[in-house]
């Protein structure tokens, strides 16, 4: 049986912390800048964490 690849959508968007957690960053901070207010933007620039709800289709995507 053929190995099993990680999507690489998934992999260019998504890092693992140390303690197994998933790293993501947010959405609406590549484009049309200008109308949104600089705490906004400054707020998007920080990173997140999945949800546990998101947590196993993520996984998934992951192959871990």
């Amino acid at each position: 049986m053929p190995k099993v690849k990680t999507k690489s959508g998934a992999k260019k968007r998504f890092s693992l912390t140390g303690t197994g957690k998933i790293k993501r960053k947010h959405a609406y901070k590549s484009h049309i800048l200008t109308k949104k207010t600089t705490k906004q933007k400054r707020n998007l620039t920080h990173t997140g964490l999945v949800s546990s709800a998101d947590m196993d289709r993520v996984k998934l995507m992951l192959q871990i």
